[in-house]
């Protein structure tokens, strides 16, 4: 994998030479805030980028919706400043209607899907099947689940469609600033469901796999520019990057499955 990504930064810094022709020749401050899922990504990506470009990324992270503290509503409702946001459409959809993005501006990045993982050396409960899921559930002493979007649907639309939704309220938890594989990693919970790429890198995990075709939901995360960013064109540049074919398959690996795009970004 080093060697991969050694090679990968050469061939990615080449790129972004040819991507970012017409920056300018200060460097920037970009400040960027992402959820959960992108965050493995991202992390890999946004040296890359700084290495190649001279910018500067100054990252945050918070859940996509809800009213943690370090979620991103909660950051922006008491006034945080960013450039560029990085969360699950639905999350995306809710700030630009609130006027706080770029209308016109929203490009997705990845798509992401809902898997689940228990402690390294427990018994690997059968979820490959609705039926299979629906007694899982059912038998578990403790379920972890996100209180972000991934958690929202399991609570809202699949626990009530498999009817184990009065069992969850007995041992359903919903997991608050912090990963639902750090919660069952300590042992707190049997099982947890989350996206794929918030759990497989937990090495104190066993991922048992993604959820049955059936009652999959398939998120994408999405970027915005948000409004009075102080580096817009910075951050265009980034997001370009982010959404490269160049970088597919470090997102691959970290469990997400990238967006082609084939129009320019807006520049808006």
């Amino acid at each position: 994998m080093k060697f991969f990504q050694s090679i990968t930064r050469r061939a990615l810094g080449g790129m972004l030479l040819a991507v970012l022709v017409s920056q300018s020749a200060l460097a920037a401050e970009i400040r960027v805030v992402t959820s959960g899922a992108f965050t493995e990504a991202y992390k890999q990506l946004v040296p890359i980028f700084e290495e190649a470009s001279g910018h500067k990324v100054i990252s945050s992270y918070g859940a996509s919706i809800g009213n943690a503290p370090d979620s991103i509503p909660s950051r922006f409702a008491r006034g945080e400043k960013f450039d560029l946001v990085i969360l699950s459409e639905g999350g995306l959809e809710a700030l630009m209607s609130a006027g706080k993005l770029v209308p016109g501006s929203r490009v997705d990045v990845v798509r992401s899907q809902i898997g689940a993982a228990v402690r390294k050396g427990t018994p690997k409960p059968d979820i490959s099947t609705v039926e299979a899921l629906k007694q899982t559930l059912l038998e578990a002493k403790s379920v972890a689940y996100s209180a972000s979007a991934s958690g929202t649907y399991l609570s809202s639309e699949l626990f009530p469609k498999l009817g184990v939704q009065d069992r969850l309220a007995q041992t359903g938890k919903k997991i608050y600033s912090e990963r639902v594989g750090a919660v069952v990693a300590r042992g707190d919970a049997e099982i947890g469901f989350q996206q794929v790429s918030e759990l497989i890198y937990f090495k104190e995990l066993d991922f048992i796999g993604t959820l049955p075709a059936a009652v999959q939901q398939t998120i994408f995360f999405s970027a915005g520019m948000v409004e009075g960013a102080q580096e817009p064109q910075a951050a265009r540049h980034l997001l370009t990057f982010l959404t490269s074919p160049a970088v597919a398959n470090i997102v691959r690996a970290t469990g997400l499955d990238p967006v082609n795009h084939r129009a320019a970004l807006t520049s808006k």
